[in-house]
Order: C-alpha cells, then sequence, then structure tokens
C-alpha cells in the first residue's frame, strides 16, 4: 500500500492532466449539446486504458522499490553493483552519481584504513622498543642504593605499564585480537601482577593482605593478568602510605582487589569506566588520563568477565571481577 500511494504520488501531474482532459473534453460536448453516449464510451475507454498502463508501470515501480530495498545495509563497494536497471533518465544521472559518491567512500575509507594500519604499527614498535632502555636502565638501577633503586624501579613500572597500556588500546581496536581461553591458576596472575609493584609497596609501606586463592578460572590468562595490573596500580596510586591492599575471593567465584585509599566520590562512580573520565581524584593527580579502567572494562566484557566498584570517599574502593564461566564477546 505505501508503494502505491507513493507511485500515485509520482503520477499524480499525469493523472490530474488526463481528469482535466476528460471534464474539457465532456463541457465541449455538453456546450454544443452534442451526444453524450458519444462522448462517455471513448471516455471509458480511455479510462481503461490508463488504468492498465498504471498498473503495469505500478509493477515496475514496485520491483524498483523493493530492489531498492535490498540494498539496505549493503557495504558500498556491493551496493553500486547491485543498483537497478534506471527506468527515466533523469534516474540513470542520480544512479552515476550515487556510483561515484560510493567510489569515492570505498576509497577514502580505505586510505583511512591504511593510516590507521600504519599507526598501529608504530605504536605496537614504539612499545616494544620503549623496553629495551628500561631493560638497561634496570641493569643500571641495580647498582644503586636500595632506596633509590626501588623509587626509580616503580617509575619504570609505570612507563613499561604504560606502554602496556598502549599495545592493549591498540589490540582492542583488531578485530581478531588474541584470546587464548584455558583453566589458569588465579595464585600465578595475582602473584606476577605483586611481584611487579613489590617495589612500590615497600617504598610506601603499603601492607598487603594476600592469601593463596587456591582458585582456577577459564579465561585468558595474559589479559586477565593486564586488567589486575591495572586494578592493582590504581590501588597504590589512591592509597597513602600506611594503607592495605586486599586481594581475596568472594563466593560463587569473585576476585577482589580492595585499599584503603581516598576512595571515590559518589557522582564519579558511574562513570568511572568511560573513556577519559577522571573525576575528582584525576583533578587530584594530574597523570591521571583515564584510560586505565576503560580497557579493564573493555578486555573484562571481551573475556566474559564483569567488572563492578564499590567505594565511599575516604573509606577506600574494591573492585570485583566476576570468574564465573560467562560467554565472552567480540
Amino acid at each position: 500500500m505505501k508503494d502505491f500511494l507513493s507511485y500515485l504520488k509520482t503520477t499524480r501531474c499525469a493523472i490530474v492532466t488526463f481528469l482535466c482532459c476528460a471534464c474539457l473534453y465532456a463541457a465541449v460536448f455538453f456546450l454544443y449539446r452534442l451526444p453524450m453516449g458519444a462522448a462517455v464510451y471513448p471516455l471509458l475507454l480511455s479510462v481503461f486504458l490508463c488504468a492498465v498502463v498504471l498498473g503495469v508501470r505500478f509493477r515496475r515501480h514496485k520491483r524498483h522499490m523493493d530492489a531498492l530495498r535490498a540494498l539496505n545495509g549493503l557495504p558500498p563497494a556491493l551496493m553500486q553493483a547491485e543498483l537497478p536497471v534506471p527506468v527515466p533518465p533523469a534516474e540513470a544521472r542520480t544512479q552515476a552519481l550515487v556510483r561515484t559518491l560510493a567510489q569515492e567512500n570505498v576509497r577514502l575509507t580505505e586510505e583511512a584504513r591504511a593510516r590507521y594500519d600504519q599507526m598501529v604499527r608504530y605504536y605496537t614498535l614504539w612499545a616494544h622498543q620503549i623496553k629495551t632502555p628500561l631493560a638497561a636502565m634496570r641493569l643500571h638501577v641495580s647498582a644503586l642504593h636500595e632506596e633509590q633503586a626501588r623509587t626509580l624501579g616503580s617509575e619504570m613500572n609505570r612507563i613499561e605499564q604504560y606502554a602496556d597500556m598502549v599495545l592493549a588500546y591498540m589490540r582492542l581496536g583488531e578485530p581478531g585480537a588474541d584470546y587464548v581461553f584455558r583453566a589458569c591458576e588465579l595464585d600465578s596472575v595475582v602473584r606476577a601482577a605483586v611481584r611487579r609493584f613489590a617495589g612500590e609497596f615497600i617504598g610506601r609501606k603499603i601492607r598487603l593482605a594476600y592469601q593463596p586463592l587456591n582458585a582456577q578460572a577459564v579465561t585468558d590468562e595474559k589479559w586477565l593478568s593486564f586488567v589486575v595490573e591495572q586494578l592493582l596500580s590504581n590501588a597504590l596510586k589512591y592509597t597513602r602510605p600506611g594503607g592495605t591492599v586486599s586481594i581475596y575471593m568472594e563466593a560463587p567465584r569473585t576476585l577482589c582487589i580492595r585499599d584503603t585509599g581516598i576512595g571515590i566520590a559518589p557522582e564519579d562512580l558511574p562513570r568511572i569506566f568511560d573513556m577519559g573520565y577522571t573525576g575528582v581524584n584525576g583533578r587530584l593527580d594530574m597523570r591521571a588520563s583515564g584510560i586505565g579502567l576503560y580497557l579493564c572494562r573493555t578486555v573484562c566484557q571481551r573475556l566474559g568477565h564483569p567488572l563492578t566498584a564499590q567505594s565511599r570517599p575516604g573509606e577506600g574502593t574494591v573492585m570485583r571481577i566476576g570468574l564465573e564461566q560467562h560467554a565472552a564477546t567480540e
């Protein structure tokens, strides 16, 4: 019905012209007092002929509209190849313009993709290369006084962590990110993360409350390690010297990282996983980028692990990673 109404709109000029001519024809017969029967018969034949022509053209119009609807959702490269045969000359010119625009769109998309791939290769190479001077610096730092070595080691850990964030951000944008799901020991993931920040724990006199978890989870160990390290880094960043960071399990299978830090303002809590959002704490710490928690949430969504936060200002924060078996998302 919608196609029929749209067709009537496109042919309304011809229909109105025909009706006006019919009325004029009947008026002439009436004014010259000619027999109306001689006018009615050819008029009925003309109406019948016009109805047949309209019906045939409407069928063609409907097939044309169905073909156009079938193109919805197709990529530009296929769309320009599947355009229906144009009916009037004006439509042929319109289709030529559409094909030109589609080709330009494909060209611009390919150029943008090439630039993005080049950027990914550059930052991936940079993230790997930056680790070489860091490894050399660690050798020199190890010869320094213990306290200086610990302080510089903590800062180099953060540089390496930022490089890992760049790699993670680049890889998350790729459709075929390397996820390998298998059963892994949570203690091995947590201990590796704790060892990485051991110097910061000692230097800032922050107590670690951790007992063996004795639990397994089906996940990607590399990506889960990235999340745990990010959450542990945040816990250390916002915990004052003398505070405590706790790592433990909650039923049924939830990994918790709790700190006794400054906490998160209630108005910031719903948005801490948004890209680039830093909130009140971020304005206090000018180094905050608002990317770490966004990456953690994105990785956890890909792995099928819900990530939630609970916090009160001045009482600390607890981050929970649900490790029950869920369907991973792309």
